[in-house]
């Protein structure tokens, strides 16, 4: 099933996480995902993301307009940001584009155009 009510753009500028004074991820190529009347999310390739600050989390989840989400903690001086950042590995049709991408939390980090 094609979804409908789920828009995925390239994302018009550059695009940045940061979390304790550390620079998690810098991207050009981010896309921005927008489903319904939710804020729109910024998914980052994993090629821009410095990996080595993310931790494989157990926890999954799955969306029936997605698919099956698997996340990732980020640990730093102050303590461990617990599934701060979530992908989909094998997204449903229709959001293929997210596939490699990893979108962060912007309660407890800060996602920002740079």
């Amino acid at each position: 099933m094609v979804e409908k009510h789920i828009t995925i753009v390239e994302a018009s500028e550059p695009w940045t996480v940061r979390t304790a004074g550390a620079i998690i991820a810098e991207s050009a190529n981010a896309l921005q995902l927008i489903e319904g009347d939710n804020p729109a999310v910024i998914y980052f390739p994993r090629a821009d993301i410095a990996m080595a600050f993310l931790d494989p989390s157990d926890k999954t989840t799955h969306c029936p307009h997605k698919g099956e989400a698997e996340y990732f903690s980020i640990v730093t001086k102050s303590g461990t940001l617990v599934d701060v950042a979530w992908s989909y590995p094998q997204p449903n049709e229709g959001v293929e584009q997210i596939a490699g991408h990893i979108a962060f939390h912007t309660d407890r980090v800060t996602v920002e155009r740079f």
